[in-house]
């Protein structure tokens, strides 16, 4: 990093390529305008052959993680294994000094990760103990009497807590409650969820502790010789131009979603896949399949008979089911359960059948619906390996993904790896549903019920309130007291350890680290300056103002393909290097990527919170280009025209 802050030091003390700087402060700090000569561009020579191969490198790394199939923590972690293994088989030197390999792993103690991973702890901390509760409460309350108003305070209140805290909890608090909202006014939840959403991206683009993107761009450009943009030295733009996709939001986009079929819309709508086991003393032993179908006045639709562990049957009518068949049935909820009835059969999961020590027949069984969030264990576990049914001693019916079948021929359930937004359809007491609310790891979807709460709420939310003020008012820097702010929410029992650690998202983790060295190998091989080069050559005879608008618009367009962090941590030095060539204010250009990288309008997988709208809300994948798109142009438009003003070009 020694070796990264002083090669750009070099490029920042290079003339520009104009006989003078466009601006200059003066000694009151303000800056005043000096007429702007004719900059006259070449196409820069090809870098050497370390840069070249690096820029081809952060080419593949950007398709990979736009890849869905592949896990963004396995191109992560593959991007840094190949830049660490070939700087180390073919070294780089530059001006007596070596690149180290190792150098590229210090983003792990990068300040930018560590006050990533406190903050998701600390906000971890308001969602285990219910600190949010009350401002549901309300919500829930002023939905009943005054609903379109309801909606931009939603709106609105939903931006402002997602300046301080990780949107992903606003978006878990308010799912149910707006869902409730919608089943009670008979109104489609599609109208309000996608705002909602939309609304805690434009929050967090407010504050320097927002979103992680903004940490990093932060950081980096300090790294890079900046001054350290303090919390809310870039409020106003974003007030300014959030409010704006505000009213958007509140006045123009529910009018143009379409009235979607919302998954959590009714008590039961989602047709699930789940095995019914037919046991020794079933009726239906020996008897055909034909008459178990009309035990149930020709509802039940079976896919197939599984027999033994190995043995798959196709249905027809007249084979003869045995003790010990399991049919293969999709439905909802509540039809399932009454097949379960009148057939005497039994609703089970793979990995573990109904025996004493989990009985499902007890006394106030309830059957519930449960989401994959980020930061669960259950993500990208099976549920044979997360060891379901022993955690939390709930029995797993069926899984439902959003667009996509799950089952397939020989396919067991408890082998079906989980997603973030997959829904779980469970069946247990009242008690052990209350236990998996309160534990955290999962969205309850329960509109009814009352949202999780502990006797630490209060302690939590102050525990926030001042991991937030003192780096707001400059006594520690962020990444300081939000470490200090997760120790102390441990320390207190508003957290355990077990869920300081699942709070962690090694997504998160991986691919800021391996940004960053991607960031750091670019800008030492001189692979950033032939970027720039490149840009202001096709930019030539273009106004600054246009130029840092452009740029905004491709780290737009990048955080709605790649990841917003690698958009943001490969798009920062090119910022500063286009300002130094133009002689412009470095702060303006560096916004200009941190604003762009936070535009995850465009497309579902743009941010993990648009994932889980999207199955909330029974979205489509052009439902988010038709809203998305035009919020996005919005807050291009908007912030194109703020900063040149606001930095006096």
């Amino acid at each position: 990093m020694l070796q990264c802050i002083v090669q750009t030091q070099r490029l920042l003390a290079r003339p520009t390529l104009c006989d003078n700087p466009v601006i200059q402060p003066d000694a009151s700090g303000t800056i005043d305008e000096v007429p702007i000569k004719e900059i006259l561009v070449s196409f820069p020579d090809l870098p050497n052959l370390h840069a070249l191969l690096i820029l081809i490198l952060t080419g593949v790394a950007l398709v990979l993680f736009s890849r869905e199939r592949l896990p963004l923590e396995t191109s992560s972690l593959t991007i840094l294994v190949v830049l660490t293994v070939g700087l180390s088989l073919f070294p780089y030197h530059q001006d007596g000094l070596e690149l180290e390999p190792i150098d590229l792993f210090t983003g792990f103690g990068h300040e930018a990760l560590v006050a990533v991973c406190a903050l998701m702890v600390a906000g971890h901390g308001l969602v285990r103990t219910g600190a949010l509760e009350p401002a549901g409460r309300l919500l829930a309350r002023l939905w009943g009497s005054w609903p379109r108003l309801s909606l931009l305070v939603t709106l609105y209140l939903a931006a402002v807590l997602s300046a301080f805290v990780n949107n992903t909890p606003i978006v878990v608090l308010l799912l149910p409650i707006l869902v409730s909202v919608a089943i009670r006014t008979g109104k489609s939840p599609s109208s309000i969820l996608m705002p909602m959403g939309f609304a805690t991206l434009l929050g967090g683009m407010g504050t320097s502790i927002g979103t992680s993107t903004n940490l990093l761009v932060v950081s980096v450009a300090a790294d890079l010789g900046l001054r350290k943009i303090q919390m809310f030295d870039f409020l106003l733009p974003a007030a300014i131009a959030g409010t704006v996709g505000l009213l958007y939001l509140w006045l123009i986009a529910p009018r143009l979603l379409p009235q979607r079929e919302a998954p959590m819309s009714d008590l039961s709508p989602r047709v699930f896949s789940a095995e019914l086991g037919i046991p020794d003393d079933s009726p239906l032993v020996d008897t055909t399949l034909a008459e178990a179908i009309e035990r149930t006045d020709g509802a039940m639709q079976v896919q197939r008979i599984r027999r033994g562990s190995d043995n798959i049957l196709i249905p027809i009518p007249d084979v003869t089911l045995h003790a010990g068949d399991r049919l293969l049935v999709n439905d909802t909820p509540h039809q399932l359960k009454e097949f379960e009835t009148a057939l005497g059969a039994t609703l089970f999961s793979e990995n573990r059948p109904v025996d004493d020590e989990h009985p499902l027949q007890a006394p106030e069984q309830q059957l519930a619906e449960v989401v994959v969030v980020q930061g669960s264990p259950l993500n990208g576990m099976s549920l044979g390996g997360a060891r379901f049914v022993d955690r939390f001693n709930l029995m797993v019916l069926a899984v439902h993904r959003q667009g996509r079948a799950l089952w397939r021929l020989g396919r067991k359930l408890e082998n079906i790896h989980l997603r973030v937004s997959d829904v779980l359809l469970v069946q247990g007491s009242k008690k052990q549903i209350s236990a998996l609310k309160s534990e955290g790891s999962l969205l309850v979807l329960d509109a009814t019920s009352d949202l999780p709460r502990t006797n630490k709420a209060h302690l939590a939310l102050l525990i926030m309130i001042l991991t937030v003020g003192v780096a707001a008012f400059g006594i520690l820097p962020i990444a300081v007291s939000a470490v200090f702010g997760a120790l102390i929410m441990i320390t207190t029992g508003c957290l355990s350890w077990q869920d300081a650690t699942s709070a962690l998202s090694v997504q998160v983790i991986l691919i800021v680290v391996a940004s960053l060295a991607l960031g750091n190998a670019l800008l030492e091989t001189g692979g950033t300056e032939y970027i720039t080069g490149v840009f202001l050559y096709l930019t030539d005879g273009t106004s600054p103002a246009r130029i840092l608008s452009g740029l905004m618009l491709l780290m737009a367009i990048l955080t709605n393909i790649v990841s917003n962090n690698a958009a943001a941590v490969i798009g920062t030095p090119i910022a500063v290097g286009i300002a130094t060539e133009l002689g412009l204010p470095p702060e303006a250009f560096v916004l200009a990527v941190l604003f762009g990288a936070n535009m995850s309008y465009a497309t579902p997988m743009a941010y993990k919170t648009n994932l889980l709208v999207m199955n909330a809300g029974g979205y489509s994948f052009s439902d988010f280009i038709r809203v998305g798109v035009p919020l996005t142009l919005l807050m291009w438009l908007c912030l194109s025209f703020l900063l040149p003003r606001l930095y006096g070009f």
